[in-house]
This record gives C-alpha cells, sequence and structure tokens, in this order.
C-alpha cells in the first residue's frame, strides 16, 4: 500500500463546558493509534497537535466566549486538512470537541466537495437563536451547512462548505426541541437509533451510501458519544441507547469496502470520565476498522 496517513491533533475544549476533551489526542495516540495503522500497510506522518489556547487564558467577558478562539483554531484546523488532501495523505483528526470538523470538513473540502458521514448521538444543527446551552460543539453541522456564526460560516472560504446532499447522519437519538424542527424541515438524510433497531446496521450504512454514491471520497466524522455510555464511558455528553461496539465496526467496515475513504474525525473522548482508556481504545479500534483492516 503506498499510502499516507496524516495525523493531526487538535487538542480543543473551548466548543464546550466540560473539562478533559483537550486530552483527547494524546489518549488516542497512547491507545496505539499509529502502530495500528502502520500494520495495515500504511506510512504514518503525525503532525502532532495544532496550537490551542488553554481556555483559562482567554478572557471571559466576551459576548459569545471563546468564538473568536473558535474561528482562529478552525481556520488553522482548515488550512492542515488542505494541505493533507494536497499532499495526497489521509487525514485523521484527532479531538477535541466536535467543533473542529468546522475546520476539518471545510479543510477538506476545499478543492472539491466530498461524502460526510455524521456518526453523533446529537444533531449539531443548533444555530445561536436555537441553542439552550450556546455551547458550539452542539452547532458544528449547522455551521457548515451556513447556518450559525459568520466568524465559523466564513472558516476558511466563505459560506456553507457542504449543502444537504453532502452528508448523512446516524445514530442521532438526543435532540434540543428547537433543533428537532431544524432537522425536520431541512429535509436532511438522517438515520436515527430507532431506524437502526428497526432496520439493522447494515441496510442503513448501505442506504447512506447510496445516498452518497455520487462522491468519489467519503469523510466519517466520528463522535464517540455516538456509542452506548455502557460501550464508550469516556465522553462529556453521554446518552443512553446508543450503538454497541459491534454495530459501530459494522458501519466501519461497510464504509470502509467502498475504497472512498478519505479523511477521518475521531472527536469527544474525554480521558478524565474514562475508564482506563476503554473510549480511546475504542476509538482506534474502529479507526483501523474504517481504513482496512479486515476479519478475514
Amino acid at each position: 500500500m503506498d499510502k499516507t496517513i496524516r495525523i493531526i491533533g487538535v487538542p480543543m475544549d473551548l466548543g464546550q463546558a466540560h473539562r478533559g476533551v483537550d486530552l483527547g489526542p494524546g489518549a488516542v495516540r497512547y491507545a496505539g493509534l499509529s502502530a495500528r495503522l502502520r500494520a495495515l500497510g500504511y506510512r504514518i506522518h503525525d503532525r502532532g497537535n495544532l496550537p490551542v489556547p488553554v481556555r483559562d487564558s482567554l478572557p471571559a467577558d466576551e459576548q459569545e466566549p471563546f468564538l473568536s478562539a473558535i474561528s482562529r483554531v478552525c481556520a488553522d484546523v482548515y488550512q492542515a486538512g488542505c494541505e493533507a488532501v494536497a499532499d495526497g495523505c489521509l487525514p485523521i483528526f484527532l479531538g477535541g470537541d466536535h467543533s473542529i470538523s468546522i475546520g476539518t470538513i471545510g479543510g477538506v473540502t476545499d478543492h472539491e466537495p466530498c461524502g460526510v458521514i455524521w456518526v453523533d448521538a446529537h444533531g449539531d444543527f443548533n444555530t445561536p437563536r436555537t441553542s439552550r446551552s450556546g455551547n458550539i460543539h452542539g452547532m458544528p453541522l449547522a455551521t457548515l451547512l451556513g447556518s450559525g456564526f459568520d466568524e465559523l460560516v466564513d472558516v476558511g472560504r466563505l459560506g456553507a462548505k457542504i449543502t444537504l446532499r453532502d452528508v448523512v447522519m446516524i445514530g442521532i437519538r438526543d435532540l434540543d426541541a428547537a433543533e428537532r424542527e431544524r432537522l425536520r424541515l431541512s429535509g436532511i438524510n438522517i438515520f436515527t437509533m430507532r431506524d437502526i433497531d428497526e432496520l439493522g446496521m447494515a441496510q442503513v450504512t448501505r442506504a447512506a451510501l447510496e445516498l452518497l454514491g455520487h462522491h468519489r471520497r467519503l469523510h466519517v466524522s466520528l463522535d464517540l458519544d455516538g456509542l452506548d455510555p455502557h460501550e464508550a464511558p469516556g465522553v462529556g455528553t453521554p446518552s443512553p441507547g446508543g450503538l454497541t461496539y459491534r454495530e459501530a465496526q459494522l458501519l466501519m467496515e461497510i464504509i470502509a469496502d467502498t475504497g472512498k475513504v478519505s479523511s477521518a474525525d475521531l472527536v469527544e473522548i474525554n480521558p478524565i470520565l474514562d475508564h482506563a482508556n476503554s473510549t480511546a481504545r475504542m476509538a482506534v479500534d474502529l479507526a483501523v476498522s474504517l481504513f482496512g483492516k479486515r476479519i478475514l
């Protein structure tokens, strides 16, 4: 295999209230991501972590706390994604909270569109008007589609970075009331946990891939709270009734079979809340399946 995976750490905890996700990149590296991917035949280039300001060093009296800092970090992430694609690499971004995807997906779509598979318990479809908490990690998908703070919508290039036809959501089960209404009205392709329960993960995944069949590249944005908290305890916003380990593995394996996986996010891993780094180890297991590990 003549492919290089570029690992890019983004230790950002500015998009939400729970401390600890800034330690996620280190936890995933400690869980052996590079070695596991290298065993599949990839060359590995770990460019380290992008600089992220410590939240305690930032002014707390801004009208929108941390907004400007998140915008600056996402701009750096965007550039790192552009560079990885231009260099012919497959970037894996290690979060940090899910707001980093404003930069990751923006960057990997700078040259041409790609399909996005968004795996999450939450919709991340809030806007500043609908969000009850104001936490930006609940807004990145809406932002990427062009709704939200102008500073974030315009990161990297002006306006929306993807369209509704470019994204499929999987595993959704925990939505704010106004966010639920926005999703219903949007017409976005979404498979909730009920859909997975009724149809099975294999059918849901194949339906998602068919919806994204017009793309030659796929980006998987994996929020570890998409899994059930019994499976992945080390997340800041757990939601019961999520994906089992085996369902998540099957999802990754079927996506990998397309040969179109070109980039990924692993986000919202909080080692402080974890048990013996089990959530980071699960993230590594899922990542290596996504990038081609097979049972036989």
